[in-house]
């Protein structure tokens, strides 16, 4: 059952991934268009010059901000690999570690532990 929701929630986090992949083109690019405007404004010399990067800047970081829903499309992604890294775990090992005292309890707990994982 675990790993039926585990398709579930990865086909769903697929198709949100799917579905943002414009947006989030977009958003890289405009990542990569203010850094660009960001290294032309420190080269720049003159004050009309920095004026029109500032500007030019404040139009690309307008549409970078725009883009709300690259981030659904991030994190969708993000959810994906999650699914996926848990997918290809092996089964856990008992939570109890086996200690050498004589304490009832924790005999108790690694005792259970040893009965489930039959």
């Amino acid at each position: 059952m675990k790993k039926f929701m585990l398709f579930i929630g990865g086909l769903i986090a697929l198709m949100i991934l799917v579905a943002n992949i414009g947006p989030m083109i977009i958003l890289g690019v405009s990542v990569w268009l203010l850094y660009v405007i960001f290294k032309q404004f420190i080269k720049s010399d003159s004050t009309a010059g920095k004026i029109g990067w500032v500007v030019l800047g404040l139009v690309v970081l307008s549409v970078t901000f725009s883009n709300v829903f690259a981030v659904i499309g991030l994190a969708a992604a993000y959810v994906l690999y999650v699914i996926y890294r848990s997918w290809k775990k092996e089964k856990d090992e008992p939570v109890v570690d086996v200690m050498d005292d004589d304490d009832p309890f924790t005999n108790f707990e690694r005792q259970w532990a040893e009965i489930n994982q039959y």
